[in-house]
């Protein structure tokens, strides 16, 4: 056990340097290749971060463990809201001038109960993956389309995250070292996982919705409280926002339309409609006074906490169960 629980930890270290690496050389690469720094420091403040979970649920499904990989998706989405948003504003009111990311949030909201509608009868078929997919590249399309809308502010706060050398050579040679660092990674985090769940007595969905996701969004938190307390709330919440969309509309897309997937009842009922409660809680925070302040994060913490204790002490002596349902 003890052994399981190292093993686990020091993949997050490696995913979340691989991590790093792929993002570095995705801005620079980038930038060679024609984009301006803003457009892409906005793809990847909202979408780069989601890579090690990428790499976790390659690895979970070909294992063969699908229910894992699922909850992580899941999981991770409750997290980024209540975890990584909840302590950021606790540390800084996070001040909002990122105008996409309202719509954003409200694509957010739809394809989430889309997908619980679409789950009721216990799975997403190939065609409704494609479709989470091609909702995907409407985001992205939308998101470009409206950058130079943004303010000036904005378009330096992420032309200066994205800024990077654009040196060929040297990317190419981040992108190798992201590459044995998220395969090692994530091969570390899968398999220690698995046993980790067994001796806490969670299955292998709740193992995903909870260590891994709450593990894999750990150095996402720490970077979300570096960043309140230097006021680059829109980094912060455009992470939450972006990476939550990524996981729900690519992830979960991409597994759809790979093969019919099987939702288990545990998710469809329980974990989908928390990740659903966050993101509207989260929609009149943007929409108001464009500011997320520590009373929120209090908030949202808090709700954290409790959806943790449900799904542990409600839902965990009967997750084998639901997860079959």
């Amino acid at each position: 056990m003890f052994e399981a629980i190292g093993l686990f930890v020091l993949g997050l270290v490696l995913l979340g340097l691989g991590g790093d690496s792929i993002v570095k050389g995705s801005a620079g690469l980038a930038q060679r290749f024609g984009a301006s720094p803003f457009v892409a420091g906005l793809v990847l403040v909202a979408f780069g971060t989601s890579l090690p979970e990428i790499a976790v649920n390659v690895h979970a499904i070909a294992l063969g463990q699908p229910d894992l990989a699922l909850g992580n998706a899941v999981g991770s989405n409750v997290a980024n809201f209540g975890l990584t948003l909840g302590a950021a504003a606790l540390a800084a009111p996070l001040l909002v001038r990122w105008r996409s990311l309202g719509p954003l949030l409200l694509v957010l909201v739809v394809g989430t109960l889309a997908v619980i509608v679409l789950g009721l009868d216990g799975g997403l078929g190939r065609i409704e993956g494609f479709g989470l997919l091609l909702a995907f590249v409407a985001v992205v399309a939308f998101a470009s389309a409206r950058s130079r809308r943004e303010a000036p502010e904005l378009q330096a706060e992420m032309a200066a995250f994205a800024r990077t050398s654009n040196d060929l050579g040297l990317n190419l040679i981040r992108f190798a070292i992201a590459a044995v660092l998220l395969y090692f990674g994530s091969r570390l985090v899968v398999t220690n996982a698995l046993p980790l769940g067994e001796g806490l007595g969670l299955s292998p969905l709740l193992t995903g919705l909870i260590p891994v996701a709450i593990g894999t969004a750990l150095p996402e938190v720490a970077a979300a409280v570096v960043a309140a307390r230097r006021g680059q709330g829109d980094l912060v919440v455009g992470h939450v926002v972006g990476s939550s969309v990524f996981n729900l509309l690519v992830i979960i897309g991409a597994m759809a339309a790979w093969q019919p997937l099987v939702l288990p009842g545990l998710l469809v009922r329980y974990a989908l409609p928390a990740a659903l409660a966050f993101a509207l809680v989260i929609y009149p925070m943007l929409r108001g006074d464009l500011q997320v302040s520590r009373r929120e994060g209090a908030i949202l913490l808090v709700g954290f906490v409790a959806w943790l204790v449900f799904e542990l002490v409600l839902v965990g002596s009967a997750g084998s169960v639901a997860a079959q349902g």
